[in-house]
């Protein structure tokens, strides 16, 4: 008997079909709809996730989503570099880092941004140092993580009140907890924070020198999806982000109702479980070309990026919506 020319097609084929079933899944109806993972932090940007999911309003369009729970940005970029999620709540200068060579993601949403009493960051002094405005914070060290959107923030806010970059000193500490203790044991004398860490801080004894509010031109988180999702599933990505703002919307019209979800969720540190304001949410929108370029002089001066890359290149803009 004449063997197979090809032995190995019965694994091939298994395998392609295995790959199949990771990409889709199986519907009410016997046919397949996209499967849509994305990658968490504990952080209040990414409650409309969750309202959405207890709402049903993924099962409603017709996709599933997969939420992963990461504990860090490292591990939630690494996930998206190994091609393991679709989506993630970043920022723009995450995104901008993500394409320097090629485009592998795009912003399709901004998740939030700093709003009325709810920023997103706050630069706070230490409950002894008696610094309260940011003339004070000239020569001063400030803890921040390097090379992210919160050196971003510190350089820009502090810009904004006349402060030169001479001026502005930096010391990394990346772990956020340690650097809320070391603020607040009064070891550093000035820290950028997020909230709800920052408003901790705050209730706990430190000052708030400067936040996002002021100069919301700067601060902003976005939903960002990997291109070769938006591709392949244009519009499952569409139908997510239009449950998302559907939640969002939710939330802004009651936010209370939601904030045994949020304490489930989000990770609020004890002492402003109940006191810490759920923030208002922006509804269907993408940040600027303004913003995009600021931030990309930010980047391309600190080195971190050859040359800015293209607006148009990076953020989705006339998404349909429902």
């Amino acid at each position: 008997m004449k063997k197979p020319a090809f032995k190995a097609a019965p694994n091939l084929f298994a395998l392609l079909t295995l790959m199949l079933i990771c990409i889709t899944g199986p519907t009410a109806h016997g046919g397949t709809q996209p499967t849509l993972r994305i990658a968490l932090l504990p952080i209040p940007d990414v409650l409309p996730v969750f309202v959405a999911e207890e709402k049903g309003y993924f099962k409603e369009a017709g996709i599933r989503v997969e939420t992963i729970p990461v504990g860090s940005a490292l591990e939630r970029d690494q996930l998206m570099q190994a091609g393991r999620i679709d989506a993630m709540v970043n920022e723009i200068s995450g995104t901008a880092s993500f394409n320097r060579d090629k485009v592998r993601m795009k912003i399709v949403a901004v998740a939030r941004a700093p709003k009325g009493d709810s920023p997103l960051f706050r630069i706070l002094s230490s409950p002894g140092s008696g610094i309260t405005t940011p003339a004070q914070l000239a020569g001063v060290p400030i803890a921040v993580s390097k090379n992210t959107v919160i050196e971003y923030l510190t350089d820009r806010l502090l810009g904004e009140k006349g402060l030169s970059q001479d001026e502005i000193i930096k010391k990394s500490v990346p772990v956020l907890p340690e650097r809320m203790q070391l603020l607040l044991s009064g070891q550093i004398e000035a820290a950028t924070l997020p909230d709800p860490l920052a408003f901790a801080a705050m209730k706990a004894g430190a000052h708030v020198v400067m936040d996002d509010t002021r100069a919301p031109l700067y601060s902003a988180s976005v939903l960002s999806v990997s291109a070769d999702t938006l591709t392949r599933h244009e519009q499952a990505v569409d139908a997510f982000v239009n449950a998302w703002m559907k939640a969002a919307q939710d939330l802004n019209a009651d936010p209370e109702s939601f904030r045994p979800l949020m304490l489930k969720k989000i990770r609020v540190p004890k002492n402003v479980r109940q006191t810490f304001a759920i923030p208002p949410f922006p509804v269907d929108t993408v940040p600027s070309a303004e913003q995009w370029d600021d931030v990309m002089a930010w980047m391309t001066a600190k080195g971190l990026l050859k040359s800015p890359i293209a607006y148009d290149t990076s953020v989705v803009t006339g998404r349909p919506k429902e």
